[in-house]
């Protein structure tokens, strides 16, 4: 007899993708998906799983490359980068027109009032609005207004919203959290791209962030604000001086820390090159240590940890290695958990 479980996905950008993984991986194994709760991308793909329509999302999210992606970018000059019109407005086409009410189980996306300051639960009306709500990530994509009320990702309050499927008497309680940090085994496939769009993708998003006030100086670089071509990985860079001239201390390295071809200790995730790169990644922290508090005060029966470190918060383009990544991630924890014998 299968289990029912109440599947609780959480805030992390494009690493929701990695639900779509999750998803696949529990209905492999005839685990029935009775209810959902979700903030931000977890919203959108559980939406979209109640709303009968995920093998045609993740298709569409699959067949996209750079240039596909770059066409989706509707840069707005108020209150985020993305209006997310041309994005949400895909999802509408594959989602039709539905209210929550009407799906095949019950369902709550997650969203955060910054008029009044609260945690918003949408639990009935249109589904469209609900998902583009919780997942209005700040500076990246605009608000929602509602009334009075300006709505953006439920993450800033509740990156993991377990609380929604306590009382929904499923055998089990199933929650996916995007911020892990301690996965440290776990990295994405290889799937190659074609080099050139991928230069012009990051430039894109360097773009966006130099238009803000803020972008991090380089060693070498002048005042200006122009868009500058992020290293192969935007996470990697080398040690450098700072704006002085003054060379940092050499902090101690482990035997065998990577080094560039130049003999340079390479430095891990030294810092945002842009305010949407400070915005985001300051985002990120605040949803790591809420989703732990969340974990402790309401502990799910399994948690499967996707590590937060696996990609930027906003390469959209790689649903293809973070649905592998999810599905992964998933058979690992239910090995676990189905062979302690529960």
């Amino acid at each position: 007899m299968s289990k029912r479980i109440a599947l609780v996905l959480g805030s992390g950008g494009a690493r929701g993708y990695a639900h779509i993984g999750v998803i696949e991986e529990l209905e492999r194994r005839g685990y029935q998906i009775a209810c959902i709760a979700g903030c931000s991308m977890g919203a959108v793909v559980g939406g979209i799983y109640a709303a009968g329509r995920l093998p045609h999302y993740r298709q569409w999210i699959e067949s996209l490359d750079y240039l596909d992606v770059l066409r989706l970018v509707d840069v707005s000059f108020r209150l985020g980068a993305i209006r997310g019109e041309k994005v949400f407005g895909q999802i509408r086409e594959i989602v039709g027109e539905i209210n929550i009410e009407d799906l095949a189980i019950p369902y709550t996306a997650v969203a955060t009032d910054l008029t009044n300051q609260q945690e918003i639960w949408f639990q009935e009306g249109c589904l469209h609005q609900a998902m583009r709500a919780s997942a209005a990530i700040p500076s990246l994509f605009t608000p929602v207004l509602q009334g009075s009320r300006m709505l953006v990702d439920g993450g800033l309050l509740n990156p993991l919203p377990i609380v929604p499927v306590v009382s929904s008497h499923c055998d089990l309680i199933v929650a996916v959290n995007l911020n892990a940090s301690h996965q440290q085994h776990y990295s994405l496939p290889v799937i190659e791209r074609p080099p050139a769009v991928k230069k012009r993708f990051d430039l894109l998003l360097d773009s966006l962030g130099s238009r803000l006030p803020f972008r991090r100086k380089l060693a070498g670089e002048d005042d200006t604000l122009l868009p500058t071509p992020q290293p192969p990985n935007p996470w990697l860079t080398e040690t450098s001086a700072d704006p002085q001239g003054q060379q940092p201390a050499a902090a101690p390295q482990a035997p065998g820390a990577p080094k560039s071809a130049t003999g340079t200790v390479i430095v891990d995730n030294v810092g945002p090159a842009s305010l949407l790169d400070l915005i985001n990644q300051s985002f990120e922290v605040m949803q790591t240590s809420l989703a732990q508090y969340k974990i402790a005060g309401y502990p799910p029966d399994i948690l499967i940890n996707v590590p937060k470190r696996v990609c930027r918060f906003f390469e959209f383009y790689k649903a293809p290695e973070l649905i592998a990544l999810g599905r992964e991630i998933a058979r690992d924890t239910l090995d676990r958990y189905e062979g302690e014998g529960r």
